[in-house]
């Protein structure tokens, strides 16, 4: 058994917050152990929570139409969530249960090494740049500590505001040519500046 099948196996016993008592599936995430783009979305919702498998209800079929127009298949990224179990009512995650969840997402990250991560709303944004909007750095690229990092609406947002919709597809375009880059984008330092390819 790989090391990330053995981590997804712990994490279906978590017992770490009151989401465990609950959820119906753990939804701890899917797709290659060597995938070169990890997407990270914000928490199940019920499809996921049913189906114990991330990004399955409407917002997912979006998410596998952005990946198919880039030419990949859900089988050659890795999907996971910020939090792993559904919060009640769908409700926004709380600051106890993300916290909780956090050393799930550290050891699939630390697994998989991939070359890009895609963070999907602002709870995974959040994560890893806590003061910052996504309205104002989606689409755009930065570079720590050897991973690229790319802020995008999340899918859902699509199916809310249709607005959105071309915002997304246009982000999720970018990516191939940034990942084709991705050795000449500078280290980012520290303080976190903004960086652009284009």
């Amino acid at each position: 058994m790989s090391a990330l099948a053995e981590l997804c196996d712990e994490i279906l016993t978590c017992q770490d917050c009151e989401l465990a008592r609950h959820r119906t599936n753990v939804v701890p995430g899917e797709g290659t152990e060597d995938a070169n783009l990890f997407f990270i979305g914000e928490a199940p919702g019920w499809h996921e929570d049913q189906q114990g498998r991330p990004f399955v209800g409407p917002a997912g079929q979006f998410l596998d139409q952005l990946l198919a127009s880039i030419g990949l298949r859900r089988e050659e990224v890795y999907i996971a969530n910020v939090i792993k179990c559904r919060p009640p009512q769908n409700r926004e995650p709380l600051p106890e249960e993300i916290q909780a969840c956090r050393r799930w997402l550290d050891r699939q990250i630390e697994i998989i090494q991939p070359q890009m991560i895609v963070t999907l709303g602002r709870y995974s944004l959040a994560r890893h740049f806590p003061n910052e909007s996504i309205s104002k750095i989606h689409g755009k690229p930065r570079k720590l500590e050897g991973i690229i990092y790319y802020p995008m609406y999340h899918p859902a947002a699509a199916l809310h505001q249709g607005s959105l919709r071309p915002i997304i597809e246009a982000d999720m375009l970018k990516i191939p040519q940034i990942l084709a880059k991705a050795k000449e984008l500078p280290q980012e330092a520290a303080e976190s500046q903004q960086l652009s390819l284009f």
